[in-house]
C-alpha cells in the first residue's frame, strides 16, 4: 500500500513538471490508477455499481457481479467538459490537411452538451430543466437506411449544426470510451481556396459511377474530391485488375464519352468537371472499345478574338439571329475553343426562328440555389447582351481580388449555351467547377442560399470585368455641411475611379446613410454604394403545431389537433392550446413526447421549456391521462410496436409506428398485468367486423352498438366476446430492460417486474394482430408543420413590398455591438442611423429577409409579400431629384420552398421578346401565368427601370 502510495506521489509530481499534462492526461492517468487498485485489492463490486442507472432496482440478496477488469468508473459531467474542451482546443490549434474528424448525430451530441452542461435551457423564471446522462452514441438518424450496414452513408442534404456536429478525432475516442455506440463515420480535413486558403471537413467526399466497358458491370467509387487523376487511375486499376499503362478512363457524362482522363495529370477531380454521382466509362486496351480519339484529351478553356456587334447580341435576345452552341449566323467567333464541357448541353435540332432563353439546368447535386440564381441573371437583359458579344478586351486578369477573369469566362460561356437555338439543358459542370475553385463555401453537394450565391457572382463579375487595372488611392473626405449633391456626386466619381464595370454601370445604386449622435449631435453622412437591398419582413409571433393526441386508458382513438401557440412560448403554452383544442377535463393532463424512429426520444415534462427547440420537422405527441391513472406511485408503461418479416426470421423485429404509454404501479408487476394494461391502451384499435356482430346480436335480430369513428369512442362491450378476450393474451410481448439497447427478454405471463422510471415492452404484430387491429392509426404520424413545395398558392397574411421597404430605410439605434465612433465625443457612441435612397440602378434586386436567427432558434418566415409586378413606382422614396423615372417592372424571381437548411429553390423569369412569364425549375421548365407568380416562396425580387420618353430619346441621338 505504502509503495503504490509513493508511486502514485512521485508520478504526480513527474507530470507537474510536464507543462504538457493537461486535466485530460490527469483525468486518464486516475482512471488508470483507480481501475488498477481496484483490480489488485479485489474491489470489482465498487467499479460496478459506480457505473448502474439510478433508475435501475436491485435485491441486495440475490444480486451478482461478474469480475471484470474493463468496466471503469465513469467521468463526472465536469470532468468530460474539461477534457473535450481542451482536446477541441487542441485540434484547433493544430489545423492541418488529412486531420480526422467524426460526423455526430446533432440529436445525441445535444443531449450530451446538456448533460455536460455546454448547453443550458433558459427559463423566464430562472429555472433548468432536469437532464439526465444519455445513452450511446447513435447515428442511425443521419445514415441512408438503403446504405449497406458494413459501409453506412450519410443521408444527403444533412446541413451541420442542424443534423450532424463534427468532432476531432480524439474527442470521439473519448466519447466512445464514455458511451460506445457508433457506426464511425470518419471525414478527413482539407484545404480549398486560390488565393486564401481555408480548412472544411469533406462531409460528402465524391461519389462516381464506373462502367466497366469490358463487361458492363458497374460500380461505386468514392473518393476525395481533391483526389488527383492520377490517384483516380491507381483506385480503378487495383479494384479493377488492371494495369494502369492499359487503362482509359472517360469523362463518361449522361452516358457519352466526352474528355478523355489523363492519368499523368495532377489536376483534381473536382476540377476535372467530375460531379458528384456522375459516370465515368473505363476502357482496357485491347477490348472491342478502346479504340477512342485522343484529340479531345488535355484540351484547356482558351480565350479567342471575338467579332460580333452589339446589335447581334440584341437580335439573339430579342428572337432574331442563330446562335447555336456559341456560333451565330453571319460572323464566325467563339468565346472557347472546344472545351471539356461542351457535350453538357442535351439539344434537339432546331430551326432559324426557334425560341431562346428556354433552356434548363441540370441539377448536379443540391444546386438548386445556383440555378435558380442563374436563370434569374439569364434573363437580365443588360447582362446577356453584354456576354453575348465581344467583351475580351474587359478581362481582368490582373486584379488580386479577382478570378484571373476564369469566372466571367466560364459565366459567358454558360449564357451562350443557354441562349442556343432551342429549348436545351444544359449541365452547368465547367461553372460549377469555377465556382467551387474561388468560393469553397460553395463547394460540394450541400444546400446554399441563392441570395449568398447571386452576392458572391455579382461581386466576381465585377472583379473579373473591372477596367481599371491599377487603383488609384482616394482619402476619403467628410461632408463638412456641404450640400448632399455635391458630396454624393463626388462619393460616386471616387467609387467610379476604382471600380468600373458593367456590373456597376447596370447593377449598383447609392444610399444615403446618416448618423447622429445621442449625446453632442454630431451629424455624420456618408454616401456608400449598394448592389442589391436586403429588406426585413415584419413577421408574426405565433406558429401552428401539429401534435397527435393518445388517450392513456385506451378509451378514444388517437386524434391530431393544430394549434396556434407563440413561437418564444412554453410547453406550458402548447399544453394549454392543446387542453383547450380537445376539451381537456379539470381532473386531466397531457405529457409531450417527442417520437423519433418509432420510439420516444425526449419526454417534455418541464412546462417552461421553451417550444423553439422543437423543428417543424419533428413529430410530437400528447399522451392524455387523469390523474388517478399517473398519481403517486406510479411509473411510466412504454409499448412500441414490432412486426417480423419472413425475410428476417431469427433477427429482432422492426419497429413501426407511434409508441403507447400509460402508467402503473411501481410495486412488481406479472406478466399478466403488463398483457392487461397493453390490451387496454389497444382496444380501440380492434377491427368490429359486421358479422360477428351480427352473429352475437339477440335472437330478434337486433344489432349491438358500434362505435362512432368520427368520435373516437371504442365498440360496445356486447360486441367483445369471450373468444375475444382471450385472443388478447395471446399477444407476444417482450421486455426491453435497458431503454438504450435492444436487447429482448421473453415476457410470460408469470414473469416477475420491477418496474423502473419507465419500463419499455415490445408488442410483436403478426398477420393474425393485424386482422384483429388497425394499426394504421399507429402510422402517419403528423409532422410539427409541414411546409408542402407545391403549396404555392397559400393564403396567409400579407405585407406589401412598400411597408418592407419602408422599415428598411426607418431610423433606429445601432446595436450594442455596432458602436459608431464619434469625433465630436472621441468616444464610440450608440448612434441613431438612418438610410435614404439617393441613386438607384437599371436592375434592382430586393432580397426578402425570409430567414431569422437567434442564440437558440432558427426561421423562415413564410408571409406573403405583395410586390408590384408593373409600375413600381420608387420615386417619393429617391432623396435625389435628378428628374430621372424611378418606375420599375419585374422580370425574375427567386423563389425558395421548405424551411431551413434544405427546402428547393425554382426561379420564374419573363421571356423579353414574348413578354411571357416561365418556370424554370432545374432542367424542367414551363409556361405559367402572370397571376400566378406571386407566392409566400418569393426570396430575391428583380426589377429593370423602364426608361423615360426623354431618356429613350437621348440614347437614339448617343
Amino acid at each position: 500500500m505504502n509503495e503504490n502510495g509513493r508511486c502514485l506521489v512521485k508520478t504526480i509530481k513527474r507530470h507537474k513538471r510536464d507543462r504538457r499534462f493537461s486535466s485530460y492526461h490527469l483525468c486518464r492517468f486516475l482512471s488508470a490508477v483507480r481501475k488498477n487498485c481496484l483490480s489488485r485489492f479485489r474491489f470489482p463490486s465498487i467499479s460496478r455499481i459506480c457505473s448502474v442507472s439510478s433508475d435501475s432496482t436491485f435485491d441486495s440478496d440475490t444480486m451478482t457481479i461478474p469480475d471484470s477488469e474493463s468496466t471503469e468508473v465513469p467521468c463526472t459531467p465536469e470532468e468530460e467538459r474539461r477534457i473535450v474542451t481542451e482536446l477541441n482546443n487542441e485540434a484547433e490549434a493544430d489545423l492541418k490537411e488529412g486531420n480526422l474528424y467524426f460526423v455526430i448525430s446533432n440529436r445525441w451530441y445535444t443531449r450530451w452538451q446538456r448533460f455536460v452542461g455546454l448547453v443550458t435551457e433558459e427559463f423566464p423564471s430562472g429555472e433548468t430543466s432536469e437532464v439526465t446522462r444519455p445513452g450511446p452514441i447513435d447515428n442511425h438518424d443521419i445514415i441512408d437506411s438503403e446504405s449497406d450496414a458494413s459501409d453506412p452513408q450519410l443521408r444527403m442534404m444533412l446541413e451541420e449544426g442542424v443534423d450532424y456536429t463534427l468532432v476531432p478525432h480524439e474527442v470521439w475516442r473519448k466519447l466512445v470510451e464514455w458511451y460506445k455506440g457508433g457506426p464511425p463515420l470518419p471525414r478527413k480535413l482539407i484545404s480549398q481556396g486560390f488565393y486564401t486558403k481555408s480548412f472544411s471537413v469533406e462531409v460528402y467526399p465524391l461519389c462516381l459511377k464506373l462502367t466497366d466497358s469490358r463487361d458492363e458491370s458497374t460500380i461505386i467509387i468514392r473518393l476525395s474530391k481533391q483526389a488527383s487523376i492520377g490517384q483516380l487511375y491507381e483506385m480503378v486499376c487495383a479494384g479493377r485488375g488492371v494495369a494502369k499503362e492499359k487503362a482509359r478512363i472517360w469523362d463518361y457524362f449522361e452516358k457519352k464519352k466526352s474528355v478523355l482522363l489523363d492519368p499523368s495529370s495532377e489536376k483534381s477531380v473536382e476540377e476535372s468537371g467530375l460531379q458528384l454521382n456522375q459516370d465515368i466509362l473505363l476502357d482496357v486496351d485491347g477490348s472491342a472499345s478502346s479504340h477512342c480519339d485522343m484529340s479531345l484529351a488535355g484540351n484547356e478553356l482558351a480565350l479567342v478574338p471575338l467579332e460580333p456587334t452589339k446589335s447581334d447580341a440584341m437580335d439573339i435576345v430579342r428572337g432574331g439571329g442563330t446562335l447555336s452552341n456559341g456560333h451565330s449566323n453571319g460572323s464566325k467567333f467563339s468565346l472557347f475553343g472546344r472545351n471539356a464541357f461542351e457535350d453538357d448541353v442535351s439539344s434537339s435540332t432546331f430551326g432559324k426562328g426557334e425560341r431562346r432563353g428556354l433552356g434548363g439546368l441540370q441539377n448536379l447535386g443540391n444546386t438548386c440555389f445556383m440555378n435558380s440564381t442563374l436563370q434569374c441573371l439569364a434573363h437580365t437583359p443588360p447582362i446577356v447582351e453584354y456576354f453575348l458579344q465581344d467583351y475580351s478586351s474587359d478581362i481582368n486578369a490582373e486584379n488580386p481580388l479577382g478570378m484571373r477573369g476564369e469566372l466571367a469566362i466560364a459565366f459567358g460561356e454558360l449564357l451562350r449555351k443557354l441562349w442556343s437555338s432551342g429549348q436545351n439543358t444544359v449541365a452547368p459542370r465547367a461553372f460549377k467547377t469555377k465556382l467551387a475553385r474561388f468560393a469553397p463555401q460553395f463547394s460540394g453537394y450541400n444546400q446554399h442560399d441563392s441570395q449568398e450565391m447571386l452576392a458572391f457572382l455579382l461581386d466576381g463579375l465585377h472583379e473579373d470585368l473591372n477596367k481599371v487595372k491599377r487603383k488609384p488611392y482616394i482619402e476619403a473626405k467628410d461632408s463638412d455641411g456641404r450640400p448632399d449633391d455635391e458630396v454624393a456626386e463626388e462619393k460616386w466619381k471616387y467609387h467610379k475611379a476604382r471600380n468600373d464595370s458593367v456590373i456597376v454601370d447596370v447593377c449598383q445604386g447609392q444610399y444615403k446613410s446618416t448618423l447622429v449622435c445621442p449625446d453632442c449631435g454630431k451629424i455624420s453622412i456618408t454616401f456608400d454604394p449598394f448592389m442589391y437591398l436586403s429588406l426585413p419582413l415584419p413577421s408574426s409571433r405565433t406558429r401552428s403545431m401539429t401534435v397527435t393526441v393518445f388517450y392513456g386508458d385506451g378509451s378514444h382513438l388517437p386524434m391530431p389537433y393544430t394549434v396556434t401557440v407563440p413561437k418564444d412560448g412554453s410547453c406550458r403554452d402548447l399544453s394549454n392550446a392543446l387542453g383547450t383544442a380537445c376539451c381537456l377535463n379539470n381532473d386531466e393532463s397531457l405529457l409531450l413526447a417527442e417520437v423519433y424512429d418509432h420510439k420516444v426520444f425526449k419526454y417534455f415534462e418541464n412546462p417552461l421549456e421553451l417550444l423553439n427547440g422543437i423543428k417543424d420537422n419533428e413529430r410530437i405527441v400528447a399522451y392524455r391521462f387523469n390523474q388517478m391513472h399517473k398519481g403517486p406511485g406510479k411509473v411510466k408503461l412504454e409499448i412500441l410496436h414490432g412486426e417480423q418479416e419472413k425475410s428476417d426470421s431469427g433477427r429482432d423485429p422492426k419497429l413501426f409506428g407511434t409508441p403507447l404509454v400509460t402508467y402503473i404501479n411501481k410495486e412488481p408487476l406479472s406478466g399478466s398485468d403488463i398483457a392487461a394494461s397493453i390490451s387496454g391502451l389497444l382496444s380501440p384499435l380492434r377491427r368490429v367486423h359486421l358479422s360477428s356482430i351480427v352473429h352475437s346480436g339477440n335472437e330478434n335480430g337486433h344489432v349491438p352498438d358500434v362505435a362512432d369513428e368520427s368520435l373516437g369512442s371504442v365498440s360496445s362491450r356486447d360486441t367483445e366476446t369471450e373468444d375475444n378476450a382471450g385472443d388478447d393474451r395471446e399477444l407476444s410481448f417482450s421486455l426491453l430492460p435497458d431503454y438504450h439497447s435492444f436487447s429482448l427478454q421473453p415476457l410470460e405471463s408469470d414473469s416477475v417486474v420491477n418496474p423502473g422510471s419507465v419500463t419499455k415492452v415490445l408488442v410483436k404484430w403478426n398477420e393474425k394482430e393485424h386482422e384483429k387491429y388497425d394499426s394504421s392509426y399507429l402510422n402517419d404520424l403528423p409532422e410539427v408543420h409541414k411546409s408542402s413545395f407545391l403549396a404555392k398558392k397559400a393564403r396567409q397574411e400579407e405585407i406589401s413590398l412598400f411597408s418592407c421597404l419602408e422599415a428598411f430605410l426607418a431610423e433606429e439605434p445601432l446595436g450594442p455591438d455596432d458602436m459608431w465612433y464619434c469625433p465630436g465625443c472621441k468616444e464610440h457612441r450608440q448612434a441613431n442611423k438612418k438610410l435614404d435612397l439617393w441613386k438607384l440602378p437599371d436592375i434592382l434586386v430586393f432580397h426578402l429577409k425570409r430567414f431569422t436567427y437567434s442564440r437558440y432558434f432558427k426561421n423562415k418566415i413564410d408571409t406573403l409579400v405583395n410586390f408590384p409586378i408593373h409600375d413600381l413606382d420608387l420615386s417619393k422614396y429617391v432623396k435625389n431629384k435628378d428628374g430621372q423615372s424611378y418606375l420599375y417592372e419585374l422580370y425574375a424571381i427567386s423563389n425558395h420552398y421548405g424551411g431551413l437548411g434544405g427546402g428547393h429553390y425554382t426561379a420564374y423569369a419573363k421571356l423579353m421578346d414574348e413578354n411571357k412569364w416561365y418556370d424554370f425549375d432545374d432542367s424542367r421548365v414551363s409556361a405559367v401565368n402572370e397571376y400566378e407568380i406571386k407566392t409566400p416562396a418569393a426570396y430575391v425580387l428583380f426589377y429593370r427601370r423602364v426608361k423615360s420618353e426623354s431618356e429613350t430619346s437621348d440614347m437614339k441621338v448617343d
